[in-house]
């Protein structure tokens, strides 16, 4: 048997995180307290492992946890104690929790004066039959095409006819993908070079390495630095890497804290991280 501080601490959050969950209670803020001292009726000084009270039409209800890390089922003689050490403070509601379970007759005597208990525990593996416990997947991450030539066919009647342009000057122009616009007037849409990969990536998804991609136009222009010319067909170079692949798994289970059993109900909540399921047992 431990001293029974850290099984005090688990079960104090267990119990904070449905006090948080329930919306009356996070109202009032209710906080648990450790080691609380009450002085009773007859002037004795009592202490509980965990203690919280509230206010709820003038009539305050409080609360006791009594905390016990057995490593055999609690016996009578425990419910016997703590009924002596309540009985002389009224209004009181008695709870005593432990990981391993009663004993019968701790269960007849308990339940005979009102004392609920609980089993706190940690999960166990029939926490999670039926249930999806861990679930995996596969990342790929498909990286874009990557052009590393564009060598478009000019129509140099139409530009000697419409434009002042020497063509000398050409190179000069493509000196940026994202600045470089292709207007297919009989498609009726414009797209520069840099959207122009997420074109290229129609590729067979099974092909990677070095293509070439050719495409003529009825009418069509290259737009770039404020000039529009007559575009006959263009021929791309690009690249398409393999994607990258990996795994990632997440473990449901490292979300779950830990379990509430009510055995004077019959049920049973779990607490996770961020959520709590109510009827964890019927939940499957």
């Amino acid at each position: 048997m431990s001293d029974g501080k850290d099984y005090e601490i688990f079960v104090q959050r267990l119990q904070q995180a449905l006090l948080d969950s329930e919306q009356l209670t996070t109202q009032k803020n209710v906080k648990i307290e450790r080691h609380k001292k009450i002085i009773d009726n007859c002037g004795n000084k009592r202490e509980f492992d965990l203690y919280w009270e509230y206010e709820l039409a003038g009539v305050t209800y409080k609360t006791i946890i009594e905390c016990k890390d057995y490593a055999a089922p609690v016996s009578v003689e425990k419910i016997d104690a703590l009924m002596g050490k309540i009985h002389d403070i009224p209004d009181l509601k008695p709870v005593f929790a432990t990981k391993t379970g009663y004993q019968r007759g701790a269960e007849k005597k308990a339940k005979s004066n009102k004392i609920d208990l609980l089993i706190v525990r940690e999960q166990r593996n029939d926490d999670w039959e039926d249930r999806i416990r861990e679930v995996n997947f596969q990342i790929r991450v498909m990286e874009p095409a990557r052009i590393t030539g564009f060598k478009p066919l000019l129509d140099g009647k139409w530009i000697k006819e419409n434009t002042t342009l020497n063509l000398e000057n050409l190179p000069s122009m493509l000196e940026r993908s994202d600045k470089i616009f292709i207007e297919d007037s009989v498609a009726d849409e414009t797209y520069s070079l840099y959207a122009l990969t997420r074109r290229l990536n129609s590729t067979p998804a099974d092909r990677y390495g070095n293509f070439i991609h050719k495409e003529s136009f009825e009418d069509a222009y290259l737009i770039s630095k404020g000039l529009r010319l007559k575009l006959d067909s263009y021929e791309v170079e690009y690249v398409r890497s393999e994607p990258l692949e990996s795994p990632l798994k997440i473990d449901i289970s490292k979300e779950l804290i830990g379990v509430i059993e009510y055995l004077h109900k019959g049920s049973s909540t779990a607490i996770f991280k961020n959520k709590i399921v109510k009827d964890w047992k019927r939940n499957h």
